[in-house]
């Protein structure tokens, strides 16, 4: 029976059978959902347990102060159930479980992201800073009370002049040799802590991020640990600060600024891992050069965009769950019946709104595991290479990136998809995108992020030739020519067009091709790239000016380019997967489920496929033409696809997602068939006017 069923499917492929006879195949949802946990499941499902509990869930219309004081009472209920203690030492009771951590804190957000992001700012920023940049002494001093919640803190980095620009900020921590104290200052307002979890009202101290200036030099951004607060909670002397008051959302938050004035702390407040400074004053590091010692720094505390990535990938296929959940229960226009309304999700509009966004979906859960993988093995120690914290470093800035904007995206689209119902603050919609839409500019701007990972696509490309002889440069040099010679002349799109000619299955043959959809993909990037790099090759001889503004002529397409280089690695995850699926039917729906992220990706470009002489346009045609295709075999599969998520109505808590319109629908249908039944249905009056004419007519 399966390899029947394999064949059909295949033969659906070919062309030769319509997608009717792909109806027997079906979905293993329990492999599926088991996937789609990634890396660590059981640290998943416990978080889930957690999220599902009443006692974590956000509660609609509470005041500012309500929604703070509840939110701080979740995490204390957190500390008692200890999962937010993983990743940290296990002689401090901790479980050095880094990847199995973010799995889990990720998931919070289906409870309340103000519930996640508090969290994240206790024990992912705060305390995190203490056990990646502190030392033993450090740890001991202050983790006990930091996993406890007795040190309530902030993570006090972001300056409201400097937001990305961490490695300009403008607080000094000046170290007084007389006294073995640094002095921490904030000498404008410009130079103020500002946007801090915490530091509104609950937090006792920061990890803040100051430079480091002593003997007359400084030595670039470092972190101190800065009591803040009394017993009391009244700030110490010289410490200062105001309430951020309402914001667009994650109001459960004590957001705040802060500022110091000749505040000063003992010589030891230092987190000193990767820098230090002697009671004479004398300054050592372990890492010489400044700039890879300040990145390196900056890099320990990459979880925070890992576990945004996760976040937004959770709060995307729960928005989906509920809506293409509604879609297909909720009826609305006769169209293939004179008694029957149309189920929503049928019409192929409503298809093409929320299946593309299903697929990127999947993709980006699957890319996700990947970097939680990529990060377990750099935190603990297992893969702590330079270059292993590189690739952390652009994996999470990419991914982040994507996954933050298409979380909004997706929420929006679901909203709509929904119509009123989707307005109601009952039904998550509203309320998730309000608190997520910071997420593209929590932990670095989308923006930024991707031009650091434009930048690391240039440098290495740049390595490609390092040491290359002048023979193996023009050997390049003429093979670009070539290839520009091909594209650009479009010879390569006629030839196409000739073998398309006529047949949309034959275009389409190629493109569900593996390896031609990969090279599509891959393809952009690369030229992309070495289109930039090509540019930007005199910037060497040029002034400092005239290599910043010839960077700046080119940094919107460096940034596109980062983005191409994302959707790949997205790509590249889904088809990865695709590879340990075992149940041919859930293979084959997945294939198609690839094949849509795929086209999508293909169709949303295909200007510049065009335009590169990369894609005929019979065959960017036939790319819309397929994707028409993909969503009619995908629609009978889209509440398996969603439900094998994995999240129970106590995560969706919708009521539009709990059967209940389907209940509404069934009612009304029995009740038009009961009075069709008794004769009593009032005649409709184009059926009343149409007999009144005929019997006219016969007269």
């Amino acid at each position: 029976m399966v390899d029947t069923t394999i064949r059909t499917a295949d033969a659906v492929d070919d062309g030769i059978l319509d997608d009717h006879a792909a109806e027997g195949i079906r979905i293993d949802t329990e492999e599926l959902s088991e996937k789609l946990l990634g890396s660590w499941p059981e640290q998943r499902r416990a978080a889930r347990r957690l999220s599902a509990r009443p006692e974590f869930h956000r509660i609609e219309g509470q005041n500012l102060a309500e929604h703070r004081e509840r939110v701080f009472g979740q995490l204390k209920l957190l500390v008692e159930n200890g999962q937010v203690h993983r990743a940290f030492p296990k002689h401090l009771g901790g479980m050095d479980d880094h990847g199995g951590n973010i799995a889990g804190f990720e998931e919070l957000v289906t409870a309340d992201p103000s519930l996640q992001i508090k969290a994240g700012v206790q024990w992912g920023l705060f305390g995190s800073a203490v056990v990646h940049l502190g030392t033993k002494e450090h740890h001991d001093k202050w983790l006990p009370g930091i996993m406890s919640l007795d040190i309530p803190g902030a993570f006090a980095m972001t300056e409201i002049g400097h937001g990305s620009d961490v490695a300009s900020i403008a607080t000094t921590a000046t170290y007084d040799a007389d006294t073995e104290e640094f002095v921490i200052h904030t000498p404008f307002r410009a130079a103020w802590k500002d946007y801090l979890g915490n530091a509104a009202v609950h937090g006792k101290a920061a990890t803040l991020f100051a430079q480091l200036i002593t003997n007359g030099v400084n030595h670039g951004v470092h972190c101190f640990y800065v009591p803040i607060r009394d017993e009391d909670g009244n700030f110490l002397p010289g410490v200062g600060g105001e309430d951020d008051g309402i914001k667009g959302g994650l109001n459960g938050i004590d957001n705040g600024r802060l500022h110091f004035t000749d505040v000063r702390i003992p010589r030891t407040n230092l987190l000193n891992r990767y820098g230090d400074v002697a009671a004479d004053g004398t300054y050592s590091s372990p890492i010489a050069s400044p700039g890879r010692r300040f990145f390196t720094m900056l890099g320990t505390l990459v979880q925070g965009r890992v576990s945004l990535d996760g976040a937004a990938v959770a709060a995307s296929a729960l928005a989906l769950q509920i809506a293409i959940t509604y879609g297909s229960q909720r009826r609305q226009f006769n169209a293939a019946s004179d008694v029957q309304e149309e189920v929503i999700l049928d019409y192929q509009r409503h298809q093409r709104r929320l299946l593309p966004k299903l697929a990127t979906t999947y993709a980006q859960n699957f890319a996700h595991d990947q970097l939680l993988v990529k990060f377990d093995g750099v935190f603990s120690g297992k893969r702590d290479t330079d270059d292993d914290r590189q690739d952390l470093e652009t994996l999470a800035a990419a991914l982040k990136s994507l996954s933050t904007w298409h979380a909004l995206d997706t929420l929006q689209e679901a909203r709509e998809a929904c119509g009123g119902a989707g307005f109601m603050v009952g039904n998550r919609f509203t309320s998730l995108r309000a608190d997520l839409d910071v997420y593209v500019t929590f932990e670095g701007d989308n923006n930024v992020l991707l031009q650091l990972v434009g930048k690391r696509l240039l440098g290495d490309y740049g390595k490609r030739f390092k040491g290359a002889d002048a023979t193996t440069l023009a050997k390049f040099a003429a093979e670009q020519a070539r290839g520009k010679v091909v594209h650009g002349t479009g010879l390569r799109s006629l030839a196409q067009t000739v073998a398309d000619f006529g047949s949309t299955a034959r275009s389409v043959g190629r493109l569900q091709d593996e390896d031609a959809q990969r090279e599509l993909l891959t393809d952009r990037v690369e030229s992309m790239v070495g289109a930039i790099a090509g540019r930007l090759r005199a910037a060497s001889k040029l002034s400092k000016a005239e290599a910043a503004a010839l960077f700046n002529a080119n940094q919107n397409e460096l940034i596109e380019a980062a983005r191409a280089h994302a959707e790949l690695l997205q790509w590249e995850a889904f088809t990865e997967a695709l590879a340990s699926i075992t149940d041919p039917g859930t293979k084959k729906v997945l294939t198609w489920l690839r094949d849509l992220f795929g086209f999508e990706l293909i169709e949303k470009h295909a200007a510049w496929y065009l335009i590169n002489g990369r894609m005929s346009g019979q065959r960017v045609q036939s790319v819309t033409a397929y994707i028409d295709r993909l969503l009619t075999r995908l629609r009978p599969h889209a509440v398996d696809l969603v439900e094998a998520f994995g999240y129970t109505p106590d995560h969706l808590r919708a009521p539009i997602a709990t059967g209940i319109e389907a209940e509404r629908q069934d009612e009304a249908a029995a009740y038009f068939a009961s009075l069709r039944a008794s004769g009593d249905m009032p005649i409709d009056e184009k059926t009343a006017k149409s007999s009144f004419d005929a019997l006219n007519h016969k007269k």
